[in-house]
């Protein structure tokens, strides 16, 4: 279970982003949604510990992860996907899917998992992880790199973006491969209803705060009909 302990986030420059924020999260699929600046990408980073809260505790399964290392929470069982994914001139997808699983996978594995995401293997099993390869591939990349590591929490940021060509299907498919495979929580930071149609909570964030914590039956029929709803799916579309 991971828990957000009165949990503040404040910029070196003053901005304060997340306000005592108090919550648990023990579900399989997970959404955060919200409209845009509302603190949800924040949340996202203060759990794989690339920022720190400015105060309260952060836990996961009872221990207090808050003042640990990127590296440690990793070890811990924690992955992070990148809204934007990162690049890694030198290193082959191949090698980059090994280090994520902690072994020297066959080629044979690694093609299953790009497989998985929707790309032909042998056209991408061997190249580098730098800027020929389009943002929709790396994020696809990314996926399969997260899939491979099978950790107990696993963290997207808007993991749809970039992959306009690829089926919604697919990647709701592989997220419950996922599962099925760790037993874990996926959180999933999202504007796509089709996205927080297949989770089991979702969270509302706005100025901060969480402003509605619910099943998804509970929550995403006022999302979609009531007044601020219409207008958040509005402010969505033209982002």
């Amino acid at each position: 279970m991971l828990e957000f302990k009165n949990v503040s986030y404040e910029t070196p420059e003053g901005k304060v982003i997340l306000r005592n924020v108090s919550i648990k999260i023990d579900d399989r699929f997970v959404a955060v949604t919200g409209p845009n600046g509302s603190g949800k990408s924040t949340m996202a980073k203060l759990i794989a510990g690339i920022y720190t809260p400015t105060s309260g505790q952060i836990l996961l399964d009872g221990v207090d992860i808050t003042n640990m290392s990127i590296t440690e929470r990793a070890k811990g069982g924690i992955s992070f996907a990148f809204q934007q994914p990162v690049r890694f001139k030198g290193i082959t997808v191949k090698e980059l899917i090994s280090i994520a699983s902690g072994k020297n996978i066959s080629v044979a594995e690694a093609c299953a998992y790009l497989s998985e995401v929707g790309l032909c293997a042998k056209d991408y099993v061997n190249r580098e992880v730098d800027g020929s390869l389009s943002g929709g591939e790396l994020k696809r990349i990314e996926i399969a790199m997260i899939n491979a590591r099978g950790t107990k929490l696993s963290v997207f940021d808007e993991p749809e973006a970039g992959i306009d060509l690829w089926s919604f299907n697919n990647l709701i498919q592989v997220f419950r491969n996922m599962y099925e495979k760790t037993k874990g929580t996926i959180l999933i930071i999202s504007h796509q209803e089709r996205i927080l149609d297949i989770a089991d909570k979702i969270i509302v964030v706005a100025d901060g705060r969480i402003a509605a914590y619910g099943t998804k039956n509970e929550i995403l029929p006022e999302l979609l009909n009531a007044q601020v709803g219409c207008r958040f799916f509005e402010e969505v579309s033209k982002a």
